[in-house]
């Protein structure tokens, strides 16, 4: 996905479907895919640099070592505001996050992230 890289590390074949663990990197000044809200709980443990975290109507400046829940229908964004790159480990309940990755890839290759 160019400035955003995604792996993810155990998916719902491997857990039953009950959850998702995926590694998230985004370059230096790369926003994330935009506020949304989705039915599963979303965790993010900060592995390098900052992340700013978008959680309902306020935003969250993250460190490295940082954990964040976001409750499932909760609006949410994620985006590296910062000169250094930053990744996080995503943690999704239930484990229906990954089927929608083709989707979500055939959009950021419609809509390349842009500088913050």
């Amino acid at each position: 996905m160019g400035r955003i890289n995604t792996v993810f590390k155990a998916d719902g074949v491997e857990t039953a479907s009950r959850y998702s663990v995926s590694e998230w990197w985004l370059e230096p000044k790369t926003q994330g895919p935009g506020a949304h809200s989705h039915d599963e709980d979303d965790l993010f443990y900060v592995i390098e640099g900052t992340m700013s975290v978008l959680i309902g109507n306020e935003w969250v400046h993250a460190t490295k070592g940082s954990f964040i829940l976001i409750p499932g229908g909760t609006t949410h964004d994620f985006e590296n505001r910062g000169s250094v790159r930053a990744g996080v480990l995503n943690f999704s309940a239930s484990g229906a996050f990954e089927p929608a990755m083709p989707a979500i890839v055939e959009w950021f290759k419609k809509n390349p992230p842009e500088d913050t």
